[in-house]
């Protein structure tokens, strides 16, 4: 991530790399969201071609092959959209409007971070003695979740992650079923939204320890289809302080209907984390799948472990 960042960089005039870099204490960092808005940043739209290879070389040096192209076809929903609604939107739909920002100056020492923004897509990562100490908030969602005309009909850029909730819900046996079934009604968005501390008191659902051995299985194969948007050593750590934190622990919650087509939620709820995902808006045809980390969203908490450790030397 360093060399990605620093040969961006490079490639950016003065006054380019004036816009999108910010100190690392600028407040900017924490202001993350999913919706379309002013940003600050620079966008792609703004970067010659060249510019805008060493731009996708920073996203693929953080996530998977398989987080990498989730990433690339959301940005190209946006011209879906685009023929969908037509001209005259305030923010206009535009594959082009993603924003990059770099907070601090790239190291393998010191403490940076960079993030990856848009309508639909937010990555955050924070960066320190030369590990990755924070690949979350991330967001991914799609509108339309499933492109039912033209040429890209039938494309479904999340389809794993409302698959195997559905799964994982429809399979449970009917006791457990309704333990896991919150509500009838599916809420209108995710409940953490983008507040910069995620937070949720309710502990409802069904825990992994108690599901049987295939449900179990299939909750984790979901927490690793979030898990994995990110390269797989960056996974393999995120996972591991899952693991280390309780697996039996974890919660899975459903509201809504059980049917594709019906509205519906899920989220699954850890001792350290949250992944939220929705599917209510346009008739049950756009999703909002969320990942979060309470204690360590933005490296907050790894960042104070680091700079103890620093000034304990």
């Amino acid at each position: 991530m360093v060399n990605a960042a620093t040969r961006f960089l490079s490639a950016l005039t003065e006054e380019q790399r004036a816009r999108t870099t910010f100190a690392w204490t600028n407040d900017e960092r924490l202001n993350w969201h999913f919706v379309p808005k002013d940003r600050k940043g620079i966008q792609l739209r703004e970067l010659g071609v060249a510019q805008q290879h060493l731009a996708q070389g920073l996203l693929g040096s953080a996530l998977s092959q398989r987080g990498y192209l989730k990433a690339t076809t959301i940005m190209s929903l946006e011209q879906v959209l685009q023929d969908l609604e037509g001209a005259g939107r305030r923010f206009p739909r535009d594959p082009g409007m993603y924003h990059i920002s770099i907070f601090g100056e790239p190291s393998a020492k010191g403490v940076w971070g960079w993030r990856f923004e848009g309508h639909h897509l937010a990555f955050n990562f924070t960066l320190a003695g030369g590990k990755v100490a924070s690949g979350t908030p991330t967001f991914m969602g799609t509108n339309p979740a499933e492109i039912r005309k033209g040429p890209r009909a039938g494309l479904r850029t999340l389809a794993a992650e409302e698959d195997l909730g559905r799964q994982l819900v429809t399979s449970l046996p009917e006791k457990l079923r309704a333990q896991a079934i919150i509500d009838s009604k599916a809420p209108d968005d995710i409940l953490t939204v983008a507040d910069r501390k995620a937070k949720l008191d309710d502990a409802r659902g069904l825990t992994l320890g108690d599901m049987p051995t295939a449900q179990r299985d299939l909750a984790i194969q979901l927490i690793r289809e979030y898990v994995g948007r990110l390269r797989g050593e960056l996974a393999d750590v995120d996972f591991a302080k899952i693991e280390k934190a309780g697996l039996k622990k974890i919660r899975f919650a459903w509201a809504g209907g059980l049917n594709k087509g019906d509205r519906h939620y899920y989220r699954v709820l850890g001792p350290t984390f949250l992944l939220e995902y929705d599917n209510t808006q346009n008739d049950a045809n756009h999703v909002h799948a969320v990942w979060r980390d309470f204690n360590n969203d933005f490296g907050l908490d790894a960042l104070a472990e680091h700079l103890q450790g620093h000034h304990g030397k």
